[in-house]
């Protein structure tokens, strides 16, 4: 091992990254996505992930919740959780929900035109403003503002990176709903993240069946339906078992740039998910509720 070689490679490497992410960005982002201002003086959130921990925390520490700003993703309008919570902010970023052929993805945005009472920021990837369905259907509720953002992978020298998330213009790479939720909140101006339901403890749940098959279950908060597990099992079907993983690679490297970023703006993410697989972020478990008290 020679560690100038080693170096040259990675400051090739990384300068291959800044020309490809700056190409991406010149053909998928948006240059300007302004976001609320209501937050700059509100100094802590709550990031709801859908894992199966979720539960647990709202039920055991509800009070630790409570004169937070919450901020749910994915599914969860669709639960009896959500309308018990009430969040602020939801965060929406795999191109499945805005396909109108997937009939929970209509669900959803029915359910969230129906139940939303409260204000409510919901942030949507620039992309997605090329459908119109699903605007259409949120439109009829005026408690639901709609804000934009660029999903757009960043990668490359620390520096570029920094700016480019800085000015909002991408994030590291977005395996999942997660990465973008946090980036987000950093736009917001919240100096205190903190992450529940962020199990991601999809690894115990991998296997491969003696057909060569993965198979793998992704749980949820919300109970998951046999027809859902057939979708997951499906979704792997033909996909192998190194690609799988290199993709898990992909969001626990995530993580890394973010704590990263978030030390050079002064920013604290601590990790409130009991279990949890995410080894970037400080841990805490909160405090439990007093007895007698209620959300």
């Amino acid at each position: 091992m020679n560690p100038l070689l080693d170096k040259m490679q990675k400051w090739i490497n990384d300068g291959v990254q800044t020309l490809l992410s700056i190409l991406k960005i010149v053909i998928y982002s948006k240059n300007r996505t302004p976001m609320p201002t209501e937050f700059d003086s509100l100094g802590e959130i709550v990031i709801l992930g859908n894992g199966p921990s979720l539960n647990t925390t709202v039920a055991s520490s509800s009070a630790f919740l409570r004169d937070k700003t919450l901020l749910a993703v994915n599914f969860a309008g669709s639960t009896d959780l959500f309308k018990q919570l009430c969040p602020g902010l939801y965060v929406i970023a795999d191109p499945y929900f805005f396909d109108a052929s997937k009939e929970k993805s209509v669900d959803l945005y029915c359910a969230l035109s129906e139940s939303v009472t409260w204000k409510m920021y919901l942030f949507v990837p620039v992309f997605a403003f090329k459908r119109r369905w699903w605007q259409e259907i949120l439109s009829t509720n005026p408690h639901i503002h709609i804000v934009q953002y660029n999903i757009t992978p960043v990668e490359g020298y620390k520096w570029f990176s920094r700016y480019a998330f800085r000015k909002g213009w991408g994030c590291p790479r977005p395996r999942n709903v997660l990465i973008p939720s946090i980036m987000l909140a950093f736009r917001l101006g919240f100096k205190k993240i903190y992450l529940a339901g962020a199990d991601h403890s999809w690894l115990p749940q991998l296997s491969v069946d003696d057909n060569n098959r993965v198979i793998t279950r992704q749980p949820h908060f919300y109970k998951d339906s046999e027809q859902h597990n057939k979708q997951v099992d499906a979704e792997y079907a033909n996909i192998h078992l190194h690609e799988v993983l290199y993709s898990m690679y992909i969001a626990f490297r995530s993580y890394f740039v973010i704590r990263d970023y978030a030390e050079r703006i002064g920013c604290k993410i601590i990790n409130i998910t009991p279990g949890s697989f995410i080894d970037a972020f400080e841990r805490m478990l909160p405090k439990q509720n007093d007895p007698g008290r209620i959300f």
